[in-house]
């Protein structure tokens, strides 16, 4: 007979649904399967490994996506879209995007009959909000976060939910409470009110102090001092530094007032406004950002001219195979292509860019120039600090724990030079996922809950309405494997370091790209003989990676 699983998010006294929903041999070992609760439609997953059920809502918390089309790890349940990660027992989150958890109900076997009890409110919800701890005014440590984004955000609220009861201080430069960035490339009339990550009840809820408008001038590290621009000076016990980037930009460009970039929910609205039926947009830049604005504006404009200086998009991150496709298909939307070639003079009149010339002599009208060409890490406040910083690109040096060079301050997300798991070759990506993780490590260190990073990378892109998905760190890959048809957008393309597959890209394949992050996050590696044909899928049917589905 089947076990029970150990936590529900249930109460004593709530309006609890009981179903017998299957047999116990009806799921398989390591298996998964939905099944609908109540007379509502409402669904949970159930699981069975290790001849143990499991029951937990059966949507992921961030997007919705169908959790039994996910892949099973031992004891998590990861989302097939975008990596998310989920304890069987508890449901908590443990690995992003997304900030909440999903729910778990209660499961008895008697008889051969597998029982679910599952309160009606949860089920309804999808998502399970773990409470936070209140301050305790005896408690006199302080503890600061610096920059609202996932890694700040995720930070403050890991601190709360793990019972840190001090002072708690979130310090952003935002306007508005921490919303979600990667939103504003696909939707530039976003309105900051249906893109926040937490409503101000909740951080009141939990005691946190947010500082908006705030930005940190200089910290003295060995008094352990702040410095903001509001001239308040605050003391703090443990800093966590995820003060992010700023794009590039050059005084030659940015005086016009037809040039953007974009990072802020104010560039996107300022961009938006710009467009017109009439526009002739040009974008200088090839990667996720530029490419996610040129496809998100082009049915608004007259037409989008790109200028990029590799030899295709995304060559960099992706490679040159997708690259090569993606480009193709924007430009049987009719977006046009500059590659290989960069921007020779910015020609403009009273402020107003008017042309672009590029380095072979071409000209391209341009009504609206959007600049996305990298960014800078946000650390000039850190002058003098004694925080080690990297010569090379700017970020903040810190070990597998995330701590810096001083004692009791961590940095992480993109401003952070951090090992990347499992190569521990350091790097700084900026993935929404990775910074997310970043803030709930850092948490767990300033508590002292020593805990070292282990998350594989995991990041998307959505073009055209074509999803790729991106799991693993190709840092100094050789070759590329590809399975599938590319040309129509079914494939997997796995990125390979002499022997060892180290990360996979997919378009319309999932839940592979989550599969390979499931199989890294295990300890397990992956060899281009068992990439071949996808091969790795099907052998060893019995283990926890490879799903029955």
């Amino acid at each position: 007979m089947g076990s029970i699983a150990s936590k529900s998010t249930e109460g004593p006294n709530d309006d609890v649904i009981e179903q017998i929903v299957c047999k116990e041999n009806d799921i398989p070992d390591n298996g998964m399967q939905e099944f609908e609760i109540g007379n509502n439609g409402n669904k949970v997953l159930v699981v069975k490994q290790n001849n143990e059920f499991f029951a937990v809502g059966s949507k992921c918390s961030h997007y919705g996506a169908p959790l039994v089309k996910g892949a099973l790890g031992n004891g998590t349940v990861r989302c097939p879209w975008h990596g998310a990660c989920f304890n069987l027992k508890t449901g908590d989150i443990e690995d992003f995007p997304g900030l909440d958890s999903i729910p778990s109900f209660k499961v008895s076997v008697t008889n051969g009959n597998v029982k679910v009890s599952a309160n009606k409110c949860a089920l309804e919800n999808a998502k399970f909000v773990k409470p936070l701890t209140k301050r305790n005014p005896e408690n006199k440590c302080t503890f600061i976060v610096i920059g609202s984004g996932p890694a700040g955000t995720e930070c403050v609220e890991k601190l709360r939910q793990e019972g840190y009861d001090g002072r708690l201080i979130l310090i952003s430069k935002d306007a508005y409470l921490p919303y979600d960035r990667t939103k504003l490339s696909k939707a530039l009339n976003s309105d900051v009110n249906g893109i926040l990550l937490r409503s101000l009840p909740f951080y009141e809820s939990g005691d946190i102090e947010l500082l908006t408008k705030t930005s940190v001038e200089s910290i003295d590290t060995s008094t352990k001092v702040v410095y903001l621009s509001n001239n308040e000076q605050l003391t703090f016990d443990a800093l966590f530094i995820a003060s992010g980037m700023t794009p590039r930009s050059t005084p030659e460009v940015s005086k016009y007032d037809n040039v953007f970039t974009l990072r802020t929910i104010e560039d996107a609205h300022k961009i938006h406004q710009s467009l017109s039926s009439d526009c002739h947009l040009v974008v200088v830049g090839s990667s996720f950002i530029g490419m996610e604005l040129a496809a998100a504006t082009f049915s608004k404009v007259k037409s989008v001219h790109v200028i990029g200086r590799s030899d295709v998009p995304f060559k960099e991150s992706l490679g040159k195979e997708i690259g090569e496709r993606v480009q193709e298909l924007f430009e049987s939307k009719g977006v046009v292509f500059h590659m290989k070639t960069s921007v020779k003079n910015y020609i403009g009149y009273n402020n107003r860019l008017s042309e672009i010339e590029l380095s072979d002599g071409q000209k391209l009208k341009a009504d609206v120039c959007i600049m996305a060409t990298g960014s800078k890490t946000n650390v000039e406040f850190l002058a003098g600090s004694n925080i080690a910083i990297n010569s090379s690109n700017g970020t903040i040096e810190v070990d597998k724990y995330l701590e810096t060079n001083v004692k009791g301050i961590f940095a992480g997300g993109d401003v952070a030079n951090a090992p990347v798991y499992p190569s521990n070759i350091k790097s700084s990506l900026g993935h929404w996922q990775l910074a997310t993780y970043h803030g709930k490590i850092a948490a767990l260190q300033m508590l002292g809950k020593k805990t070292p990073i282990k998350s594989v990378p995991f990041f998307w892109t959505a073009l055209f309405g074509t999803s790729i998905r991106f799991a693993g760190f190709n840092h100094g890959y050789t070759d590329v494997l590809i399975n599938g048809d590319l040309e129509n957008f079914k494939a997997v393309v796995y990125y390979c370091k002499g022997n060892e597959v180290v990360a996979v890209a997919t378009v319309g394949s999932d839940p592979i790209a989550a599969q390979f992050a499931e199989l890294l996050g295990s300890g397990r590696t992956l060899n281009k003989e068992q990439a071949i044909d996808n091969k790795w899928l099907t052998e060893e049917e019995d283990t926890v990676v490879c799903t029955r589905l």
